[in-house]
């Protein structure tokens, strides 16, 4: 466990920005994202962009559950694919106590959530994992999870393996809006430069100029 009450890791490569991601859940009650580049020496945490996004139950500080967490490239885009539990409420300042797993979809800049992945009035919902394959015209998105079964004197863990096909299929419509939002700026900054000869500072570019 961490200094932070962080344990549970789950770790994938990020090939775009070459560097290493960890989720972990933590005692505070939610999801700390950790990166840490190629030649970098310490994890230092994602905040900003995925860290502290995800919680865990509504009502006080438990700390969550080992979640799915891998890498694929999916319609020539890479993006990070996490099947985590999300804990919904029976009365208005009630939380049921039971979490349906959702499967959430990123490129490490939008993060959506892509709808369940266990069924509505299954059993609580603990670990899972995810397992994404491709090639040969033959594309799979299966998630693995565990659940409790019974009451607490009678509890028994039992595991659930689902093939998310319309998941995917969500997934892939999700990407091609991303791809036309991202078209459309990159013509709009386009157009903007065309029109403008110099910038104090170009807000469609990431390129920094400095002295020498």
């Amino acid at each position: 466990m961490s200094d932070g009450g962080c344990s549970d890791p789950s770790v994938v490569e990020w090939e775009k920005d070459k560097k290493l991601i960890m989720m972990t859940a933590c005692d505070d009650g939610r999801r700390r994202v950790y990166e840490i580049g190629d030649k970098g020496e310490s994890w230092t945490e994602a905040l900003g962009t995925l860290s502290r996004v995800w919680g865990n139950k509504h009502n006080g500080h438990e700390r969550g559950v080992g979640s799915g967490f891998i890498t694929a490239r999916i319609e020539n885009r890479d993006v990070m694919l996490v099947t985590l539990p999300v804990y919904s409420r029976e009365k208005e300042d009630e939380d049921n106590g039971k979490g349906r797993l959702h499967l959430w979809l990123t490129d490490n800049t939008h993060i959506v959530d892509i709808g369940p992945v266990s069924e509505k009035n299954e059993d609580e919902v603990t670990a899972s994992s995810l397992l994404y394959k491709s090639g040969n015209n033959d594309e799979k998105l299966i998630a693995l999870y565990e659940k409790k079964n019974g009451n607490e004197e009678t509890q028994s863990l039992g595991m659930v393996s689902v093939r998310l096909t319309a998941q995917l299929q969500r997934v892939k419509e999700v990407l091609a809006t991303w791809k036309e939002a991202d078209e459309r700026v990159s013509r709009l900054c386009t157009t903007l430069l065309a029109q403008v000869v110099t910038l104090p500072e170009n807000a469609c570019s990431t390129v920094k100029l400095t002295d020498g």
